[in-house]
């Protein structure tokens, strides 16, 4: 029964307390005392019982003597503060333990009585300690609700964020598998691996969303060209190498994280490690990392997947040739990262397969 369905106030009659004392009497006499006040109260004689009872049933309070044969009061106190957190603990001990009493405070225990103790002086602690417990329990669950609220919160603004996203690359007009599984999976591959480079879980958040926007400048590219089915000629490449620009002006001019993040992405993410890209040719940690990260995401996807102008390529190949671009085409340290979470992108290309193809461009690596 909970004993805190009003929060300023205690429920004893669904109060429950252990008293742990070598002398069965005194026991009896803690008992008795608490039964008076309405407050059910069980008896162990040593700390091996009380672990028992504390194992059987949920008790709000221990009252427990500290000099005991064998294991003291304080190593009860340490069992119940690491195994019944949400039990409070006082603890009687004679006149001249009162300073070994003070230093249980420091352990966790919620108060002292002095031997021998009257019914009046038991009662008075038991109801600070039962108090003092019912506040600490209330904030907790107040705490508690108040970081849901606030994850549910933040997870509905990433949905939220996620739909506008995915809209706008519908507005692309992109081919049918750019809008749909293609783009999640480098939301997803770029998300596993922000997370193994120690990215905080915030930002693998913002690359899982910002990611798929990296094409979103193709918008600007003609059709004749963006759905050619063939290779593409010189012209045509030098057109078609425009569209990080463009996405940059899309995406660009904003404080958002999540949009800088895009921008960054659909700005840089064609640029290469020895500095052989497009379409400013940085090289090394000139690039941002998150282009870094789309870079290594992209390619794979690309030359792993049936594309209307050659068939998917066997995973073998695609590794020797991402691995051939290893200081070249890609940061060293994001390939391996990649290599080494392989298990996991293969999992997510098989959640995330692709629907049958439109015509389309041609990949430009």
């Amino acid at each position: 029964m909970n004993i805190y369905n009003d929060p300023r106030t205690i429920d004893m009659a669904a109060v429950r307390v252990l008293a742990v004392d070598d002398e069965p009497d005194l026991c009896r006499m803690i008992a008795i005392w608490l039964n008076r006040e309405g407050i059910a109260c069980d008896t162990a004689h040593n700390v091996l019982q009380a672990v028992s009872r504390l194992e059987e049933h949920q008790y709000d309070l221990v009252v427990t003597d500290i000099m005991m044969p064998g294991q003291s009061g304080i190593d009860l106190l340490d069992i119940v503060r690491r195994r019944f957190p949400a039990t409070a603990i006082i603890m009687a001990t004679a006149i001249g333990s009162r300073e070994t009493a003070v230093a249980t405070l420091e352990k966790g225990a919620f108060g002292y009585i002095i031997k021998p103790f009257d019914r009046n002086e038991l009662v008075i602690n038991v109801l600070n300690a039962l108090e003092r417990r019912r506040i600490i329990l209330v904030h907790a669950d107040y705490s508690r609700r108040l970081e849901q609220e606030v994850r549910d919160r933040t997870a509905d603004i990433r949905n939220r964020e996620e739909q506008i996203a995915l809209h706008l690359i519908s507005a692309s007009g992109y081919r049918d598998e750019e809008t749909g599984e293609h783009i999640r999976r480098i939301g997803l591959f770029s998300a596993v691996l922000a997370r193994e480079l120690g990215w905080s879980q915030d930002e693998a958040d913002n690359i899982r969303i910002a990611a798929p926007m990296h094409d979103v400048g193709k918008i600007g590219i003609p059709d004749s060209i963006l759905r050619k089915p063939g290779r593409l000629n010189d012209d045509e490449f030098a057109i078609i190498k425009k569209h990080p620009l463009i996405g940059a002006q899309i995406l660009g001019d904003t404080e958002i994280p999540l949009l800088a993040m895009a921008h960054d992405i659909a700005l840089y993410h064609h640029e290469k490690w020895d500095g052989s890209g497009y379409p400013f040719g940085l090289a090394g940690d000139a690039i941002p990392p998150a282009a870094q990260i789309v870079a290594v995401a992209d390619v794979y996807d690309a030359l792993s997947n049936d594309r209307v102008y050659r068939n998917a390529l066997p995973e073998e190949q695609v590794l020797a040739i991402m691995t051939a671009g290893r200081e070249s085409h890609f940061n060293p340290e994001v390939l391996d990262c990649f290599i080494k979470n392989l298990r996991e992108i293969r999992g997510i290309r098989a959640r995330h397969h692709d629907r049958p193809l439109a015509p389309g461009p041609e990949l430009i690596l």
